[in-house]
């Protein structure tokens, strides 16, 4: 992946790890359908997010691993994440 993917895919994770987010929010805000900038699609694929239900509604979560990436590349004072075993 470029530069600019891996960077946007940060981007992504911290809007995801700040607070909860519904999925249509998540969606509206980050898909695309410029095949050069896959970053819902590719966070996807590597495992970095995940929907889940929450309160009746869909919702898109950091998993461990996307929390690991993002520890390793930029600090958050706090994040939240699914404990999926990952």
């Amino acid at each position: 992946m470029t530069d600019t993917v891996d960077s946007l895919i940060l981007d992504l994770l911290e809007y995801v790890a700040c607070k909860e987010r519904n999925y249509a929010e998540v969606i509206e805000d980050w898909h695309t359908s410029c095949p050069r900038l896959p970053i819902w699609e590719e966070a996807n694929e590597r495992g970095l997010i995940v929907r889940t239900r929450a309160n009746g509604h869909a919702v898109v979560e950091i998993t461990a691993a996307g929390a690991e990436l993002l520890a390793q590349r930029r600090r958050l004072p706090r994040m939240k994440m699914r404990n999926n075993g990952s």
